[in-house]
Order: C-alpha cells, then structure tokens, then sequence
C-alpha cells in the first residue's frame, strides 16, 4: 500500500479515489481495504448498517463491486448491489431506502481501462473532505487487523431490482406536471454508460421522440469517441434527424453538455445562464444567485450580473460547489463540464434532471434552445493540459509564478488560471481573454515554463 518510493500513496483526489483499473490505487486488494476502512468509519454503533453499491458500465466494476462487497462484510455492515446505474441515481437511491452510505463504481469522464470509486452519505451528498481522510487514515492504519466480526456479525449482500425504476419516476417528476414533450425530437448520446436505459426512458414516457446512440455498452466502449467529451456524433445525429436537441452524457450520468436545432454546442455554463434567467423570472432562484466554479467564462458571469444575479466562484469540483450552495441556500450551481446541480431535484449534479429543466425552459418559453443560448456571450477561451509526473501547487516554482503573473499583465482584462487536476497528472492552464490570437499565444507560453519547470 505504498508507493515505489516508499510513501504512503494518497487516496483521495477531488471526486473520490481514481486510476488505472487492477493498478494501485484501482486493485482489487485495495478495494477490498477501502471497503473495510469505509464500512469501519461509516458503521453507527447501534443497529444494523447497510451500504449501496452502484457503478457504470465499465468491465472492472465486476472486479471492484466484488472486493467492496467483500470488504464491507467483513465488517459486519451489508451491502445493497444495484448494478449499472447513472450517479445522480444512486445518491437519490441511497437516502429513498435510508442506507447509511452509497458507494458509486466510476471513472465517469475517463476511459474504460480506468475506474473510480466514490462516496455519498446517508442524506445523498458526496462525504466531505473530513470523512474521506478518516477512510484514507483507516485504510492504512493497522487496527482494522484486529476487528474480525464472527458468526451473524458477519455482513450480507443482496441485489435490489427495481432501483433503475425508483429513479426513472424521480427523473420524471423534475419535468413540470401537466406537461409533456409531446412533438419534440431528441438526441440522446448515452455514452456507452450508466444512462443508456435511463435518460431514453425517461424522454420517451414524457412524450418525446428519442433517437438514442451508444447506448449498447459492452464494457470496453465506455467514453470511446462518444459522450459529453466527444459530442461531435450527437452534433450530427441532430441535423441528420432533425432533432430540436442533442443530450449528450459522460459514463456516469453525473454531466451533460447539449446542443441545439443547429448543432451547436451549449456547455454548463450556458445552460445555467439559460436556467438561472428562467428561475429568475418565476421567482425560484433563491437569492437570485448562481455558484459556480473558477473555470466558467467571464461573459457568462457579466451576463447574469446584467440580468441582475450574483455569482459566487468555488474551486473546481462539484463537490465545493454543492458545499457553497449548502451554505448559502442556493438552489442552482455547477460547472462549465456540464455537472449542473438543481438542489431542488437532487442532491448532485444529474444529467437526466438537468435537460430536463432545460426543455422545460424551452416549451415554456416556446422558443428554440439555439435562441435562448445564443444571448449568453462567451468569451475566447484557450485550455492547455501540461503532463507532469506529480501534479503540485505552482506557489513552489518561482518561474511558473512569473509566468502567470506576466500574463495577467498582458491580458488587460482578461484572465488566467493554472492549477492541478485532482484527478490526472496534469496541470491545467486556462486563459481568457477577447483576442483568440493573444490568449492562444500566452497559454502556449505558461504551458512551456511549466513543462520546463516541473517535468
């Protein structure tokens, strides 16, 4: 459970622990340790505890789910498997039956040979930084040897059928009563993923016309040149079907980027502007506020405060978003990727529910989406992923520092934001600014300083 330096490896990064499947951090043993850590730090000290296990489509979910499974017995604590099933559903999943914990399989945005696992709490919310160090610190610790249920204390698994169905009916009643989707045509791009049987369901039993792609998983196509990081066939399905709307998921359902009549795309940042107008004027954005994250666009930020709704900024990660808007009392936050949270429907970003609101907008307004996202200006954006061997804070290279600083001189207005991935060995440098031409050649030049610096 060390690195090959020796150290004691991290776990945890910002959405739960990730990796290459059957390597460290992502083996089968190790999963094993993280179920008896999870179920350790979790159990209440009276009753009897039970945690859920959902995951994605990926093939090394059958090896992880087996080891988690196995993990937590053998602490006494049961195990609820509900299979394949979009995120967003199993946090809802976990707080309708009233587990102490749910447990999701996924890499989510990654590719098939990777996986994931992260965690929600009994209430739906994903475990705060706090309790997720006190899984990491028991994984390593060496008192969990000593505990050794015998006999009935040990714990049991069983699957539930119908969650898949819960879900769906949940999903559904996000979509305003008394309305349909009667004469709307769709595009549904599921990924290869946890939502190729739900998001279809779900438009369809609304009334829409649903022409649904890579929605055959197989184990190994999860995220292969489909999905919200790849939305170019869900563009075209749209204008080759004629469909008023694409909806393309990421492997787990947690995300969703769309497009238009057009085929244009319309990221999370535009669909929260789109939502946040139409709340607005129905008098449900509490606060009138949006929160969302360092990485969305300054012209969508000047566009809602011109509509009159304040912006709070977390860092990246839908987790500090939804901590923000528990905080404050907001009901609407996400990210510029595509996890939009509607705390009002759900307690994490959910793809399903969030076009949903979108096509509610839409038939409420009686517009197209491509005349409702087109107000939202959008400034020139240029991202680039530096590889390095360990991602850290760029505060320890004084050059890198230099090199931003010189930068946000340059940009008169723009702005630059270089910070690690939680979740890959890269760092990200994201530049903003009015000329495509200046903010491509300043992100070129940070991204080399950094290659330099900390390769």
């Amino acid at each position: 459970m060390e690195s090959s330096e020796g150290r004691r490896m991290k776990l945890f990064g910002t959405d739960g622990i990730r990796g290459k499947a059957n390597h460290p951090p992502m083996t089968g043993e190790m999963a094993f340790e993280v179920g008896r850590a999870a179920a350790y730090v979790l159990k209440k000290k009276h009753g009897r505890d039970i945690i859920l296990i959902g995951k994605d489509t990926r093939l090394s979910g059958y090896m992880i789910e087996s080891a988690l499974t196995s993990g937590i017995c053998s602490m006494g604590v049961d195990v609820l498997l509900v299979g394949p099933m979009p995120t967003p559903g199993i946090a809802f999943v976990t707080r309708s039956l009233r587990v102490d914990a749910g447990i999701v399989i996924s890499a989510s945005h990654n590719p098939y040979d990777d996986n994931g696992i992260k965690f929600f709490s009994s209430d739906g919310f994903k475990l705060p930084d706090s309790v997720e160090r006190e899984i990491e610190e028991a994984v390593f610790s060496e008192k969990l040897a000593k505990i050794r249920p015998e006999g009935d204390g040990i714990g049991k698994a069983h699957r539930i059928d119908d969650a898949s169905g819960r879900y769906i009916e949940y999903v559904k009643a996000a979509f305003p009563k008394g309305k349909t989707l009667d004469g709307i045509k769709v595009v549904v791009d599921c990924a290869n993923g946890a939502t190729y049987k739900i998001t279809p369901n779900v438009l369809s039993e609304l009334g829409a016309e649903v022409i649904a792609i890579h929605d055959k998983p197989d184990g190994l196509n999860i995220n292969a040149n489909c999905g919200s990081t790849y939305p170019e066939a869900m563009q075209k399905a749209v204008i080759a079907h004629g469909a008023d709307i694409g909806i393309s998921h990421d492997g787990d359902g947690d995300r969703v980027i769309l497009c238009d009549e057009k085929g244009e795309l319309v990221d999370g940042d535009k669909i929260m502007a789109v939502c946040a107008l139409a709340m607005k004027k129905e008098g449900i954005l509490k606060k009138n506020l949006v929160v969302a994250t360092v990485m969305s666009n300054i012209g969508f930020e000047h566009y809602l405060k011109k509509a009159g709704i304040d912006i709070i900024r977390t860092q990246v990660g839908d987790r500090y978003v939804v901590e923000e808007m528990l905080k404050g009392g907001y009901n609407l936050g996400g990210e510029q990727s595509g996890h939009i949270i509607f705390l009002d429907y759900n307690t994490t970003g959910d793809g399903a529910v969030c076009a949903l609101q979108v096509l509610a907008v839409m038939t409420k307004a009686g517009k197209p989406l491509s005349s409702l996202a087109s107000q939202v200006p959008i400034y020139p954006q240029v991202l680039i992923n530096v590889s390095v061997p360990k991602p850290k804070k760029i505060e320890k290279f004084p050059k890198v520092v230099q090199a931003v600083e010189d930068a946000e001189k340059c940009l008169k207005g723009g702005r630059i934001l270089v910070r690690p991935s939680g979740t890959v060995p890269k760092i990200r440098v994201m530049v903003e600014g009015d000329d495509m031409k200046k903010i491509k050649k300043i992100a070129e030049e940070v991204a080399e300083v950094i290659k330099s610096e900390m390769s």
